[in-house]
């Protein structure tokens, strides 16, 4: 079963996709919002081709824990996104996840200004990859 991983942003958003058995996932590029006609057909076209069956969008909670103006915004995707799908959606816990792509990023020499082409979808992988970790735990 593919999941997609998302990491949401109100202009840019990150996807990442796993492999049919939930073991390894790839950044899968960034998508720049347009209207809602053209970002339903672009979300629908997506679930289409890959097969997915579950989505994850990472949830940007304040480091105490709590939900901001930001992770409200991010639930009222994620139900627009579930009524144009009808798939499950699970929020993750995406705090630092940025960071730790631009640590990534660093990590393999890119510079920050470089790096900011690729951050959403790198975000997302790592979102999709910690979701996935931890179902294999349980």
């Amino acid at each position: 079963m593919r999941i997609l991983g998302i990491d949401y942003g109100e202009r840019n958003i990150g996807l990442a996709l796993s492999d049919e058995l939930g073991i390894t996932v790839h950044p899968l590029g960034k998508y720049t919002r347009k209207n809602k006609k053209e970002d339903k057909n672009y979300f629908l076209k997506l679930i289409k081709e890959y097969n997915i069956k579950r989505i994850v969008i990472g949830l940007p909670l304040r480091m105490d824990g709590t939900k901001g103006v930001q992770a409200q915004e991010v639930e009222k995707f994620g139900e627009w996104l579930k009524k144009i799908t009808q798939l499950p959606i699970e929020y993750w816990d995406e705090r630092l996840s940025t960071k730790q792509a631009f640590d990534i990023l660093k990590s393999r020499n890119i510079e920050y200004k470089e790096g900011k082409k690729f951050k959403d979808q790198i975000s997302a992988a790592i979102i999709l990859s910690s979701y996935l970790e931890s179902k294999r735990k349980l």
